[in-house]
């Protein structure tokens, strides 16, 4: 096994497959964010989302996805051009994998792509012991999904930040209150099988009690593009507080819950989760 991967995988108590399959993934984030550091990706785009939270601020949970926006729109970038500074990468520290470009998302302006390698062949390289890989079929194959937003709404600022793992490099993020923008419009708005998700409303929790303030404007942009908030008002705390209520009013918390629980270890945090517990979250950073 690669030693800088060894080092890597010391960070987590790993006790079943599962355990050891979610590390994969973590350090192949990590790598590809090294990789898109190298083909100046950086340049011309931010990390946001879940996954940035978690790599950047240390974020509790697990995460799928690495998201990216564009600094500026262009309907012509596709994250295939990035395709073998990734490959190369991941290749270096012993990881084979495939790039799959997927259609973009018009109505979204979303390009999407995967990360795609065989779960069990990649879990061997790692060292993980024959009685967890036996375990696993062989065709199991793991992904790791890229969006990037190539039509973003404006209002929003960046700022780098260095990363020491596997070797030093740095990436562009949205700076916090921006962060919290994108992602109370997550909770507002996402229509991801017609319900909400409850990493979402995880983040938001985390959020509030961190980083409680938010752009306002940038929300507003992010809510005007998406078609959720059309009247010529100015979006005001007091109106995000409204909103966040209603929503919170007609959430499904176990359903929420439910979305959570794989992405979480220590259940017992969900204990707290109800309708008034949320209505306690909104005005720490959305006084009433």
């Amino acid at each position: 096994m690669n030693m800088v991967i060894q080092q890597m995988l010391e960070r987590y108590e790993c006790r079943n497959e599962d355990d050891y399959i979610n590390a994969l993934r973590e350090i192949m984030q990590e790598l590809a964010l090294q990789g898109l550091w190298r083909g100046k990706f950086f340049e011309h785009a931010a990390f946001y989302g879940g996954t940035a939270l978690r790599i950047l601020y240390g974020l509790n949970r697990g995460s799928e996805d690495l998201d990216f926006s564009l600094l500026h729109p262009d309907q012509e970038f596709r994250l295939s051009s990035y395709a073998e500074a990734l490959r190369r990468e991941l290749a270096s520290f012993g990881f084979s994998v495939e790039f799959v470009s997927k259609e973009k998302n018009r109505e979204f302006n979303i390009d999407s792509a995967f990360l795609k390698t065989n779960t069990k062949m990649q879990l061997i390289s790692i060292g993980l012991p024959a009685a967890l890989t036996d375990r696993i079929h062989s065709r199991k194959d793991l992904k790791i999904k890229l969006e990037i937003d190539i039509d973003p709404p404006p209002g929003f600022q960046t700022e780098i930040k260095t990363l020491l793992r596997p070797i030093p490099h740095t990436v562009r993020v949205y700076v916090t209150p921006d962060l919290l923008a994108g992602k109370l419009h997550a909770v507002l708005c996402r229509k991801w099988r017609n319900r909400s998700k409850g990493r979402d409303w995880y983040d938001m929790v985390w959020y509030a009690a961190h980083y409680p303030q938010v752009n306002l404007s940038h929300l507003e942009q992010r809510m005007r593009q998406s078609g959720d908030y059309p009247d010529g008002q100015a979006l005001t705390l007091s109106r995000l507080h409204s909103f966040l209520l209603e929503t919170v009013e007609g959430s499904d918390i176990e359903m929420l819950k439910q979305d959570l629980r794989p992405f979480i270890r220590d259940q017992q945090e969900l204990e707290l989760w109800s309708k008034d517990f949320f209505r306690q979250i909104v005005t720490l950073f959305v006084p009433a």
